[in-house]
């Protein structure tokens, strides 16, 4: 897989930096904020690298679905995704995401 900021800056330019300062404006630690830009570069590379503005709950739901089949993450693992995601929406697009996107779905 590519290396994630170029991931996030091929989906949308300018959005790695958008992620930074995001991550620095709410304290995030490093390692936290790493981790969620990990996760937010599996979403985007999953859903084509698409514009992240185009994305829906759809495509959240989707993407959780798929990581809890193919990965078969811990609890905690698929809460670090979770969480990176909400942060995305929130943080980044300033878009918050429903509660029921973010509901964990049966594998």
């Amino acid at each position: 897989m590519m290396d994630a900021k170029v991931v996030l800056d091929e989906a949308q330019p300018g959005l790695s930096a958008e992620l930074a300062k995001a991550s620095i404006k709410t304290r995030l630690c490093a390692r936290t904020a790493h981790t969620y830009e990990q996760w937010i570069a599996q979403y985007l590379a999953f859903n084509g690298l698409s514009n992240p503005f185009s994305l829906s709950e759809k495509n959240v739901k989707e993407f959780l679905r798929h990581i809890t089949r193919r990965l078969s993450p811990s609890r905690a693992r698929l809460n670090q995704a979770k969480s990176a995601l909400e942060f995305f929406y929130a943080q980044v697009l300033k878009r918050p995401l429903a509660h029921s996107a973010l509901t964990i779905p049966n594998a």
